[in-house]
C-alpha cells in the first residue's frame, strides 16, 4: 500500500491516488464541457495546487496544470521525458504511429511528415483543391435551411485529406469505404480496451486493418503506374527509398487521421463560438469582404490573400484555446526530476494538461470568454500549447490553419447561421458535440436560395 501511494519518495506533490487498480481514471475521464477544465481538475487544483499526484490509466502519475511545467516537459522530450501512451492505443494506432514511436524512429518519421506536407504545399494544385472543396460544400447547402455541421465538417476535411494524400476524389467508391471505417475507428479510439468481437475497441482494430489494406492497395496500384505525377503525399513518400511499406502505410494513416478529425473538430468549434460572438463574426466577414473586393469574379484565393487573414488567424487561435481539441498528452519521466521544489520520480507517468493552462486566469484575462482580440498581443502566443511543442510540435498545424481559413472565407461570405437547440462541445477527452451541432442556415445572397 505504501508503494501504491507513492512509496517513500520525498517532496512528491500532494494528491490522491484513488482506489486500488482503478485509481482516479474514471473521474478524470468523466465528460465535461471542452471550453472548461472540468470538475475533476478544478477540484484537484483547488485542493492540491496546479501540480498533483494521482493514479491514472493504471500508473502512478504526476498531473500538471502548470503552463511553465507543461512547456518544460514538452521542450525536454527524449531528454527527461518520453512519449508513453496506454498500451491499448498501440492496438488501434499501430506500433509505428507517429504518436507512439520514440527516439530515432520518431525523428525519422516526423521529419518525413514535415517534408511531405511542406513539399505538397508548393504544388500548383494545392490551394485550388482546398478552395474547390470549400466552394463545393457551400454549393451543396443551396436551398437548405438546416445542416448537421459536425457531419459536414468531417466530410469536408476527409475529402480534402483523401485528395492531398492519395489523389482520390470525393465521388470515388474507395472514399466512402474508408470514411465508414474511420467512423468505426474513432468510436473505439477511447473506448474500454476489450478485445472481444462486438466491442467498439475490437471493431476499431478491425477497421484500422481494413483501412491499412485499402492504402496498401493504392500503393500497389501507384507503383504499377511507374510514374509519380500526382503531386500528393503518396508521391513524396514513395520517392523515399529508406522507408519500409509498413512505415509508409502508418505515416499515411497518421496524416489522414490528424488532418481529418482534428481539423473537422476545429471547424465545428469555430462555428459554435462565432454563433455567439456577433462582433467577432462581423469583423471576420469584413476582413473577407475586403479580400474578395480586390479579386475578379471567380478568381481563386492565393498565398497573398492568406497572408491578409490576420483576424481570421486570431479567430482560429482563440477557437483552439477555448475549445481544446487536444486536452492533454501522455509522457513518462526518464529520471528523477526536481521542478519548483516538487519531485517527479523516474518511471512515473506525467500528464501535461493543456486545457488547464488555456483557462488559467493568471495567464489569460477572462479566460472563459471567446475573445479573438486577445491575440493582438503577441505575448499570448507564449501562453498556449494547442499544437504541442518541442520535438512533437504538430507537423500539420500550419496546414490545418490554412484549410480552416479558406473554408471560413467562403462560409462567412455565403451564409448566416445559428445553433439549433441546447448544444455545446464535450471533452470525452476527444471533443464531440452534445447534439452533433445542427445549425440553421440562411444564405447571404439570393443566388443561394435554390432548392436543396
Amino acid at each position: 500500500m505504501v508503494e501504491y501511494l507513492g512509496g517513500h519518495h520525498k517532496n512528491l506533490p500532494y494528491g490522491n491516488m484513488g482506489w486500488p487498480l482503478l485509481g482516479e481514471t474514471l473521474a478524470y475521464l468523466k465528460p465535461h464541457k471542452s471550453d472548461s477544465m472540468g470538475v475533476f481538475l478544478q477540484e484537484h487544483c483547488s485542493r492540491y495546487g496546479k501540480v498533483f499526484k494521482s493514479h491514472l490509466f493504471g500508473h502512478k502519475t504526476i498531473v500538471s496544470c502548470d503552463h511553465e511545467l507543461n512547456m518544460y516537459i514538452l521542450q525536454n522530450e527524449e531528454k527527461l521525458f518520453q512519449s508513453s501512451y496506454p498500451q491499448a492505443l498501440h492496438g488501434i494506432l499501430g506500433r509505428l504511429s507517429l504518436i507512439l514511436v520514440t527516439g530515432d524512429v520518431h525523428k525519422k518519421l516526423r521529419s518525413l511528415a514535415l517534408g511531405v506536407i511542406g513539399g505538397t504545399k508548393s504544388t500548383v494544385n494545392f490551394l485550388p483543391s482546398i478552395e474547390g472543396l470549400s466552394i463545393a460544400m457551400m454549393e451543396s447547402w443551396k436551398g437548405c435551411t438546416e445542416v448537421v455541421f459536425c457531419k459536414e465538417a468531417k466530410r469536408f476535411t476527409f475529402n480534402l485529406m483523401m485528395k492531398h494524400i492519395l489523389s482520390i476524389g470525393p465521388d470515388e467508391a474507395v472514399t466512402a469505404e474508408i470514411l465508414g471505417d474511420f467512423h468505426t475507428f474513432m468510436k473505439g479510439f477511447v473506448s474500454l480496451p476489450i478485445h472481444i468481437p462486438g466491442t467498439p475497441y475490437f471493431k476499431a482494430v478491425k477497421a484500422r486493418e481494413r483501412i491499412t489494406s485499402t492504402i496498401k492497395g493504392v500503393i500497389v496500384a501507384r507503383r504499377k503506374e511507374k510514374r509519380l505525377q500526382n503531386g500528393d503525399f503518396l508521391d513524396v513518400i514513395l520517392a523515399r527509398e529508406n522507408l519500409s511499406d509498413e512505415e509508409r502505410v502508418s505515416l499515411l494513416m497518421d496524416l489522414l487521421l490528424g488532418g481529418y478529425e482534428t481539423t473537422a473538430t476545429l471547424l465545428a468549434l469555430l462555428i459554435y463560438f462565432l454563433a455567439d460572438s456577433p462582433q467577432a463574426l462581423q469583423q471576420l466577414r469584413e476582413e473577407h469582404l475586403a479580400i474578395r473586393k480586390n479579386k475578379k469574379d471567380g478568381e481563386l484565393l492565393s498565398w497573398e490573400d492568406y497572408k491578409q487573414m490576420n483576424f481570421t488567424l486570431n479567430v482560429i487561435y482563440e477557437g483552439l484555446r477555448c475549445g481544446n481539441v487536444v486536452k492533454f498528452v501522455h509522457r513518462k519521466s526518464l529520471e528523477d526530476i526536481k521542478f519548483k521544489g516538487y519531485l517527479i520520480p523516474a518511471g512515473w507517468k506525467v500528464l501535461p494538461i493543456f486545457t488547464a493552462a488555456h483557462h488559467d486566469p493568471s495567464l489569460h484575462e477572462n479566460p472563459w470568454d471567446f475573445n479573438p482580440w486577445r491575440w493582438d498581443d503577441q505575448a499570448t502566443n507564449k501562453k498556449v500549447s494547442f499544437f504541442g511543442g518541442g520535438l512533437r510540435l504538430c507537423p500539420g498545424g500550419d496546414l490545418a490553419k490554412l484549410e480552416t481559413a479558406f473554408f471560413l472565407h467562403h462560409l462567412v461570405l455565403n451564409y448566416r447561421w445559428k445553433i439549433k437547440g441546447d448544444n455545446f462541445p464535450l471533452a470525452y477527452p476527444y471533443v464531440e458535440f452534445k447534439k452533433i451541432l445542427a445549425i440553421e442556415i440562411e444564405p447571404m445572397y439570393k443566388t443561394l436560395e435554390q432548392k436543396c
